[in-house]
């Protein structure tokens, strides 16, 4: 699909404006510190802005550089993202501060590809980290971007495939600036749904999210929170019996759940007792 020069033209006067009256202002959008803006990042994936505004300053705070979390405990950087949810991101933050340091004398890189190689980064995560911290001109899409160009582009098409929207995304990209270029195109995104049903739904890529309530995540959330709570103290392994108390789910579920997490290293095991590092 062609778009011709003047409608995209009209398109990026439209998101310039909008952000100029309408621009959000958030902590990660105040610094250039490539750890800070990396933190929010992971932080928000998957995750509503107004939770990650809530753990963004403590998180930061505890732990102020890649070289700080990277000599964290886990169980010290789990505690502080409860509330988060999806657990293996705060390891997955931890792992990279843990690369960053060890083989990049502690300066996160600013190249997509090298940066998709770091645990938890994806290519949207990579072009956002590219953009946010280094304002480098990075192709990449995420679910406020794609809503954007859906209800502009897309209006009335199903299965819309990403390939079809990234052409579109560079071509509209504003190269000198294109961190303040993102940053409205994320703000109008948010606008839109708003005013609009979901273009997202219109998403080859969609995916509605699964519930939480009952189910294998929420367990598996509950027995880090337990385990959060007794990291550190000398006595820190639970048993399944003990996790099944704390967590009020049945001891079947939290003992798949727990073995399952010790799988993925995100808590260490002994004698069919668990606990966080």
């Amino acid at each position: 699909m062609v778009f011709g020069v003047d409608r995209v033209s009209r398109f990026k006067t439209l998101i310039r404006t909008h952000y100029r009256r309408f621009g959000r202002s958030f902590p990660w959008r105040e610094t250039r510190d490539p750890y800070g803006i990396c933190v929010s990042e992971i932080m928000l994936q998957q995750t509503q802005t107004e939770r990650v505004l809530k753990k963004y300053p403590p998180f930061i705070a505890a732990f102020p550089s890649f070289e700080s979390l990277a000599a964290a405990r886990l169980g010290d950087v789990l505690a502080l993202w409860q509330g988060l949810g999806y657990n293996r991101r705060a390891k997955a933050l931890r792992e990279i501060a843990v690369a960053v340091c060890a083989d990049f004398g502690g300066v996160l890189p600013g190249a997509p590809d090298i940066l998709r190689g770091f645990p938890g980064i994806g290519p949207a995560t990579a072009g956002s980290l590219a953009a946010f911290a280094y304002n480098k001109p990075s192709v990449f899409i995420e679910t406020n971007i794609r809503r954007v160009f859906l209800h502009f582009f897309f209006e009335g098409r199903e299965n819309v495939h990403d390939r079809e929207i990234l052409p579109l995304v560079e071509a509209s990209l504003d190269k000198k600036n294109p961190r303040t270029w993102y940053y409205g195109l994320m703000d109008y995104g948010v606008y839109l749904k708003t005013l609009y049903p979901n273009a997202n739904k219109r998403s080859a890529h969609y995916a509605p999210q699964s519930r939480f309530e009952n189910s294998n995540r929420q367990v598996r959330g509950a027995i880090i929170k337990a385990l959060t709570q007794t990291s550190g103290k000398k006595d820190r392994y639970l048993s399944l019996e003990e996790l099944t108390r704390k967590t009020g789910f049945g001891y079947g579920r939290v003992k798949k759940a727990a073995e399952a997490l010790a799988a993925e290293d995100m808590v260490a095991e002994k004698e069919e007792r668990y606990g966080i590092s």
